[in-house]
């Protein structure tokens, strides 16, 4: 019972997590998050407050992003273009994030959802306290969803009219059983899906 417990107190996190990410319906003029993907993959720019990301956008590319030696010097999202190989690689200098930038400290919220747009994150890391860094980066981006150098849980998930929960798993299952999946689907107001865990 504190199994299934624990797992529709995780998905309701998981739900009210989304909804804070989500962009307002009413767009703040000059936050200056919104920036257009373009060219063939989008590379953001990860990092805690002068950790040199606005320098490397600036050395790589023909963009200028003021780098200055106090901290939220970079306080918008500023964009780049590296040509390489034929490629146009659109490299996105954001804010120094900080602890708790999940739960909204700092501009995190907007950095984070930029993120999540990214073809691919690159973390850049103070050399002096570079192990301490990552571990609170990666536990920054993977509680809302972003799991780093890992790949994607292989679960087929189809929404359909009727017919009820349809579940199935190829692999045995070890943290999870067809109740618990029925479960959160309910908190998210779905009853009739096609699951199958591979």
């Amino acid at each position: 019972a504190t199994e299934y417990h624990l797992g529709l107190l995780k998905a309701k996190l998981a739900k009210y997590r989304s909804q804070l990410l989500e962009p307002s319906k009413k767009s703040e003029k000059g936050e200056g998050f919104d920036v257009l993907k373009s060219g063939d993959a989008r590379v953001a720019l990860i990092g805690f407050p002068s950790v040199g990301k606005s320098t490397l956008l600036s050395t790589l590319t023909k963009t200028e992003s003021e780098a200055a030696s106090y901290e939220f010097t970079t306080l918008t999202c500023i964009p780049g273009v590296i040509e390489y190989n034929g490629a146009n690689i659109q490299l996105l200098d954001l804010p120094g994030i900080i602890e708790g930038a999940a739960q909204g400290k700092g501009r995190g919220r907007q950095v984070i959802a930029v993120a999540r747009t990214a073809d691919l994150v690159l973390m850049m890391l103070d050399a002096t306290k570079q192990d301490v860094q990552r571990q609170l980066l990666e536990k920054e981006l993977e509680s809302v969803g972003i799991r780093l150098n890992k790949n994607k849980p292989n679960i087929y998930f189809k929404i359909k009219k009727g017919g009820g929960i349809s579940f199935n798993s190829t692999c045995a299952l070890t943290k999870i059983d067809e109740k618990l999946v029925q479960m959160i689907l309910h908190e998210y107001k779905i009853f009739n899906a096609e699951v199958l865990f591979r």
